[in-house]
């Protein structure tokens, strides 16, 4: 098949190539030099695109698509700054290991270093960020080009998604380890760059070598990786360990593992499981309120575990992190091998994929106990223990959030509670408070996915990342968001999807920075000019300037109201919640308190809860 000229052959292959791969979405920021990319995108069958006018919004788009559908996504720039402009979503998809094709096109070498417009260099741009970078070079029609464009394609996908070696030479990255995550290919092209002017000339000097790829739309080179499992040594010791410990835990942050290896595991261990709400929660030892019951003292020092797994990255909850300190023996456990461990407290790191972890060490648990059956009271009495603790708590955060005037952890609470129980229903949430009111306060939901960007844990990028998760997600998408997360990434409104995009985003508006409040720094001088940044905006004017529908919501029972409205009507809707910064902070002392009292009626009552 030849094309116009070399820089239309080169965009039509690579996205012909990512296709067979597996690229269903792309995002472009539109710009000049990416034309070629830009006409690729649009004319193939298999990749729906999206438009956004603001790079770092684009980005994260992006990263919201592949965290919605699991696949790598692809964002265009054109050169210059707006390659810089993805810096932000890269480093969210290299610590989060988000699968990301930054596809940016570039001037040819011979305008760079010479003042030419639009050109800067763009050469590993984004550092060790990214799990591979290539210079892809300037298109030429060569016999070669083919085979090596299409090679090129694979290995970048290969290299994003996490199969291993497929970025050799450049893994790292702020988690210490490989894994899925950003891949860099910068596209130097030559003009012509359009495939033909208004009348139909071709533009440029037609290819006539062959560009086709392979036969049945199979990729070029199709890659193998397969999940990292245990040898038989290494599994008998850590089951071994495990079945002669009683007093465990597992803490389950933000990962991937499977549900039904993990409920496994939590049924042969008889471990309570301490999970974070991005977990989702889901699995039959699920303990929700941990946060609030680590805060309690009596109840942190009567249940200290004699060991603990770790799966996922946390850091919700600072009580749980400061409770889990070096004098308790914890293993990480991460597909590859990533040093999650900010505290420094592990023990031991295993490089395993933790759904097979989770699957073989509860296989060989329970063929140990057909084996040399054991009397298990101690650990029947010990997850009773964390479950009574764990009801008590839910039971006192509910009568004081339930009906109470909305506060930042009621609407955290109710939104969570009001995502439609459907298959594929889904809730983003955004950093700074509104997560850590979602993990600390929301009542268990096993039947909804819980996504958020905790890799750096910023609120950038926030509008865009929900609408991305929304339009890869079969099912229901509400997200929350305090006020500065929304606002920070308004122009996350002005994408233009290629078909309906459907999105309930309910924004907690304290006028400012809520989080602050719960710092140090609320007692210094200045607080408000220099944290808590009072905006003063109608939020509703906000989402009107972008044609989005916007409304006030007043009570936590209208809120929950509003929401299944909006789900049921489709389309993008704003939720505005007003609260208050100041009275949130009594909100959350009085739940602590309650939580710490209901914890002592259970003590006083005889319950077992504060002597296991």
């Amino acid at each position: 098949m030849s094309h116009p000229n070399p820089s239309t052959a080169l965009a039509r292959v690579l996205v012909d190539e990512l296709a067979r791969c597996g690229l269903t979405d792309a995002v472009l920021a539109p710009g000049s030099r990416s034309t070629a990319l830009a006409y690729a995108l649009q004319d193939h069958p298999g990749v729906s695109l999206h438009v956004e006018i603001d790079e770092r919004s684009a980005g994260f788009l992006a990263v919201g698509l592949a965290r919605g559908s699991g696949r790598p996504a692809a964002v265009v720039t054109t050169s210059g700054t707006a390659t810089a402009n993805l810096f932000p979503a890269v480093i969210e998809a290299d610590a989060a290991r988000v699968p990301l094709l930054l596809l940016t096109a570039d001037r040819p070498p011979e305008l760079r270093h010479t003042a030419a417009n639009q050109t800067i260099d763009q050469v590993k741009l984004h550092g060790d960020r990214v799990r591979w970078f290539c210079e892809v070079g300037v298109a030429e029609d060569l016999a070669t080009s083919n085979a090596y464009w299409r090679a090129t394609a694979c290995r970048a996908w290969a290299a994003a998604a996490g199969v291993a070696g497929a970025g050799a030479g450049a893994l790292g990255g702020s988690a210490g380890a490989g894994g899925a995550g950003p891949v860099h290919l910068n596209l130097a092209f030559r003009e012509p760059t359009v495939p033909a002017v208004n009348d139909g000339r071709v533009v440029g000097h037609a290819t006539v070598h062959a560009y086709d790829g392979r036969a049945d739309d199979q990729p070029w080179t199709r890659t193998y990786g397969g999940a990292r499992r245990l040898d038989a040594g290494d599994l008998h010791a850590w089951s071994d360990r495990i079945a002669a410990t009683r007093r465990g835990l597992i803490v389950l942050g933000d990962c991937d593992v499977d549900r039904a290896a993990l409920a496994d595991l939590a049924e042969a261990t008889g471990w309570p499981v301490l999970a974070e709400v991005v977990s989702s929660r889901r699995g039959g030892g699920a303990i929700s309120h941990a946060h609030l019951l680590l805060g309690v003292p009596e109840f942190a020092t009567a249940h200290r575990p004699d060991l603990v797994i770790r799966v996922g990255r946390t850091g919700l909850s600072r009580p749980l992190e400061q409770w889990l300190d070096s004098s308790i023996p914890q293993v990480v456990v991460d597909a590859d091998g990533a040093w999650l461990d900010p505290a420094r407290s592990a023990a031991a790191v295993v490089a395993a994929d933790p759904s097979w972890w989770c699957h073989d060490v509860a296989a060989r648990l329970a063929r140990l106990r057909r084996d040399a059956p054991q009397d298990n009271q101690d650990g029947d009495a010990w997850m009773q223990a964390w479950r009574r603790a764990d009801a008590a708590a839910a039971v006192a955060v509910g009568h004081h959030l339930d009906d109470a005037k909305p506060s930042g952890p009621g609407a955290a609470r109710a939104t969570l509670a009001s995502v439609p129980a459907v298959p594929g229903a889904t809730l983003v949430v955004a950093s700074s408070a509104p997560v850590r009111d979602l993990d600390a306060y929301s009542a268990a939901r096993d039947d909804v996915r819980v996504v958020a960007n905790r890799g750096a844990s910023g609120i950038d990028g926030f509008v865009s990342t929900a609408l991305g998760v929304a339009l890869a997600t079969d099912g229901p998408t509400v997200a929350l968001a305090g006020d500065l997360s929304f606002l920070h990434d308004q122009s996350g409104l002005l994408l233009r999807p290629d078909r309906d995009v459907d999105l309930v985003l309910v924004v907690i508006d304290n006028d400012g920075g809520g989080l602050f409040h719960q710092l140090p720094q609320a007692a210094q001088p200045h607080f408000e000019r220099l944290f808590a940044t009072p905006h003063g905006i109608d939020l509703r004017d906000v989402a009107h300037a972008h044609r989005v529908a916007a409304s006030l919501v007043t009570s936590l029972a209208d809120l929950r109201q509003a929401i299944g409205v909006a789900v049921e009507s489709g389309g993008v809707h704003v939720l505005v919640v007003p609260t208050d910064r100041s009275a949130d902070v009594d909100v959350r002392a009085s739940l602590r308190s309650a939580v710490a009292a209901s914890l002592a009626a259970l003590a006083g009552a005889g319950s077992d809860v504060a002597q296991d």
